[in-house]
């Protein structure tokens, strides 16, 4: 996949490891309309957001089929899996594992057997509290209402398929989807964007937060949501609004209605802004690429540099890259070629290769950089290691100087709502200044720009944007560390491995799902 192991734009060899994306949802309701080819298309706009398996599920009105596999959208969809998802009603999903390993178990859409019928779901985000879930599935099983067959899912996305599919009232009596899910939603924390459905009604629904974006649609004879605007122009569908915090939204042959399962508390990422959103994406009524470039024009004027060329490390550092140089009136300029046709490669180099300097996705353009004093522009840093080597690499190619401009501030904690960065001890920018960080990376300089003034290029108040990967506030108090991790519950599901104990009570999706 393109961004599993790494940004494109950040991969100069295979290995290398930058911000891991969220995942992307998208889901329609369209009668008349191919709704498995609008929802590989919306995956299709979607893709930089996860790419390590995709799905897609579709009801007819009377029973739900879900196709998933691993790899990218491309790679798992053809015209024959296509036209076998026949139906008015579909969810698409795909991921990248920041709960459960990447494994076809895990991928998404999720789907559960439910008294009423059955149940697809695709989540964008993490979950803070999935220990607390599982017991609450456990206990839900023990009580006879797991619905499904035993499997090995291991994500927490699986966790609130369960819950929904086997929720009953105090009679006991089972309830419909639409039913369970005001009750479920207040008790998961954490970021979720999620799209899902049932054979005769399409769902989304967004945390309280509002930590990662759902957007609403509207085609000329239905409904769409999705991960992001982009993926709603390139069906077609007009933008009407961002589904919002805290917000429940039922979409059937009825119209579309909606119902609060949580008072609205924003908090959306704001890495979304810096690298994780395409910049052809609005959220919260500000575009993305504009964002970009004026943190460009920002950390022009805090960062300034004596340079005779402005160059980014494509793509994600473009915009911000031409901010810079409008600001600073230094010119822009290519310095760098990617390969766009590189994609997800699962060859490792050998050590040979590796120190002839293999360079899959980025190459030095010499004539344009030989001599010059250079600024170069990039979103974020990490461990440093990728940019390490893009200085190396502008150095043999004949650099006079390399000053380094980051249009985030230093990133020193965790993510734990659907980016899955470094653990902190791998992250650079703990427990190095910024100046020991630039001599580490072999820069004649290195800046970031301000907390202050990335937000303000968002124009988003700061009271109602995620920071916590910078500055440690986390928008909601965090369970003890071992109830935290990405392989929670497969550890959890190998201390039981006798069978009995918290997720032993058949956490997973139907066998019909089981990959042929």
């Amino acid at each position: 996949m393109p961004r599993g192991d790494g940004k494109l734009s950040h991969d100069l060899l295979p290995g290398e490891k930058g911000p891991q994306d969220a995942c992307g949802v998208f889901g329609v309701w369209a009668p008349g309309e191919e709704v498995a080819k609008l929802s590989y298309f919306g995956l299709y706009a979607l893709q930089h957001r996860g790419q390590e398996s995709a799905g897609i599920a579709v009801s007819n009105g009377s029973q739900i089929l879900v196709f998933k596999d691993m790899g990218l959208v491309s790679q798992v969809f053809d015209e024959t899996s296509l036209g076998s998802l026949r139906g008015h009603i579909a969810v698409g999903h795909a991921r990248y594992s920041t709960t459960g390993a990447s494994v076809w178990e895990n991928a998404q859409p999720t789907f559960r057997a439910t008294a009423h019928g059955s149940i697809a779901l695709g989540h964008n985000g993490n979950l803070v509290n999935t220990a607390q879930l599982a017991e609450l599935v456990a206990a839900q099983a023990a009580a006879g209402n797991g619905r499904a067959t035993q499997v090995a899912a291991t994500n927490d996305t699986d966790l609130v398929t369960a819950l929904l599919a086997g929720q009953t009232d105090d009679d006991g009596r089972p309830l419909t989807v639409e039913e369970a899910a005001p009750r479920v939603l207040p008790k998961v924390r954490g970021a979720f964007s999620m799209v899902f459905m049932d054979e005769n009604t399409l769902y989304a629904a967004r945390d309280p937060q509002g930590i990662r974006p759902l957007v609403l649609g509207r085609l000329e004879r239905g409904w769409v949501v999705a991960s992001e605007t982009s993926a709603l122009d390139i069906v077609g569908a007009s933008v009407i609004r961002e589904i919002e915090p805290g917000e429940l939204v039922a979409i059937d042959e009825n119209g579309l209605r909606t119902q609060r399962f949580a008072e609205a508390k924003p908090r959306g990422c704001v890495f979304e802004y810096v690298y994780l959103a395409r910049p052809d994406t609005d959220i919260a009524g500000r575009n993305v690429y504009l964002s970009r470039v004026e943190m460009g024009r920002k950390l022009a004027a805090e960062a300034p540099a004596d340079a005779d060329l402005v160059i980014a490390t494509p793509e994600s550092g473009t915009p911000a890259a031409i901010g810079y140089a409008e600001a600073s009136g230094i010119p822009y300029g290519s310095g760098l070629v990617k390969n766009s046709y590189v994609g997800r490669t699962f060859i490792q180099p050998s050590q040979t290769i590796r120190q002839l300097g293999i360079r899959l996705k980025l190459n030095p353009l010499r004539e344009v950089i030989r001599g010059k004093r250079l600024v170069v522009v990039d979103d974020s840093i990490v461990r440093g290691n990728t940019q390490r080597a893009l200085v190396r690499m502008l150095r043999e190619a004949g650099a006079a100087e390399v000053h380094v401009r980051i249009s985030s501030p230093p990133i020193k904690w965790p993510c734990f709502f659907g980016i899955d960065f470094a653990t902190r001890a791998e992250l650079i920018a703990n427990g190095l200044s910024t100046e020991e960080i630039g001599t580490s990376l072999g820069a004649d300089s290195l800046a970031y720009i301000s907390t202050d003034g990335m937000i303000e290029a968002t124009t988003i108040p700061k009271d109602q944007l995620c920071r916590a990967c910078f500055d440690g506030e986390y928008p909601m108090e965090l369970p003890e560390p071992e109830l935290l991790g990405k392989h929670l519950l497969e550890a959890e599901a190998s201390a039981d491995a006798d069978g009995v104990g918290t997720l032993a009570s058949g956490v997973g999706a139907a066998d019909a799902l089981k990959r042929p």
